[in-house]
């Protein structure tokens, strides 16, 4: 019965992660930039990253712990995908969000200050390497659900 309620949750924090991810990805942040002015828009959506990146962080650590309780063995694909993806979000996590959040801030406003900006330059650098990570984690989670 226990094996049946782990497996259960990590189901779920899986289905968690992913489901947050391509909600954030494809449905919120598309929303905002339509709806708001960019300025504003970037002040939402970089208020939401840090809570974004722990909420994977969070459903990524449950559920690889449950991975490798449920398996009782080595490291099976699954948990190494999972391994992977939290690796890649604890990046996101530590490094690009926190850099870009400076570059925003020494930006001041991405609606007066030209594309070919130094610092405008390294936040559109940083935004890439942030969207290659976002879809990263989500084939990721793709993957893992196609396991399951």
């Amino acid at each position: 019965m226990a094996m049946k309620i782990a497996e259960f949750i990590y189901r779920l924090a899986v289905a968690f992660w992913v489901g947050g991810n391509a909600l954030f990805t494809f449905v919120l942040t598309p929303l905002l930039f339509k709806t708001e002015s960019r300025d504003t828009a970037a002040r939402i959506v970089g208020t939401f990253f840090p809570g974004y990146f722990r909420w994977g962080m969070a459903c990524g650590g449950i559920a690889l712990v449950l991975r490798m309780v449920a398996r009782g063995r080595g490291i099976d694909l699954a948990a190494g995908i999972l391994i992977a993806m939290l690796a890649v979000t604890a990046v996101q996590a530590f490094y690009v969000e926190p850099r870009a959040a400076e570059l925003k801030q020494e930006i001041g406003s991405f609606e007066t200050t030209t594309k070919e900006h130094p610092l405008r330059k390294e936040f559109s650098k940083l935004h890439a390497v942030s969207a290659v990570c976002n879809l990263a984690v989500l084939g990721g989670g793709v993957a893992l659900v196609m396991l399951l």
